[in-house]
């Protein structure tokens, strides 16, 4: 690209470095009451009115009880005995991000899909933004491509870039 380029890191350009550790506690709390399902009291962590930006298939979610009502109680339904690990967490002032999966048992109906009772796994990454001890934004990526294969669809229709891949490819060990 030549010529001007466009301002990048907007967002997280000015984040006050001070505040790494604070935000670490609140994703480290947030990720454990994840894992033990809160629904109810999950608000220790969020912002009333955070925004919960997610890909195509999750949506977009605005504030807390929209993110209750219309992501973890429709996501609990569908997947049951849920563990998220993140692989990698990265703190930077207000700022947070990490990536990982999710095990879990598919016992509700996803996506039109009846229960099958199959174990899978969720991939995601996640960005946080943290305000006075509360997250104000989250930016997801959920790979439900991926839990659909897994439940026998291929929503690629055989077209997906795996084609041109060498070989399956597994992540680096730990």
């Amino acid at each position: 690209m030549k010529g001007s380029r466009p301002e990048q890191a907007v967002l997280s350009k000015n984040t006050d470095l001070s505040k790494t550790e604070d935000t670490r506690r609140v994703i480290e709390g947030m990720v454990d009451g994840l894992n033990d399902h809160r629904i109810r009291d999950i608000g220790e962590f969020f912002s009333q009115s955070f925004r919960w930006i997610g890909n195509a298939g999750c949506g977009y979610k605005n504030g807390l009880e929209e993110f209750q009502d219309n992501w973890q109680k429709p996501f609990q339904a569908a997947f049951s005995d849920k563990v998220c690990t993140d692989q990698a967490r990265l703190f930077m002032g207000e700022w947070a991000s990490a990536f990982g999966s999710q095990q879990a048992i598919h016992s509700g109906e996803f996506m039109g899909i009846a229960a099958t009772g199959k174990q899978v796994e969720i991939r995601y990454m996640d960005f946080w933004k943290v305000v006075d001890g509360k997250i104000v934004d989250n930016w997801v990526m959920v790979d439900f491509p991926h839990v659909l294969a897994q439940l026998g669809v291929d929503v690629f229709n055989g077209q997906g870039w795996e084609k041109f891949d060498t070989g399956q490819q597994e992540p680096p060990a730990p």
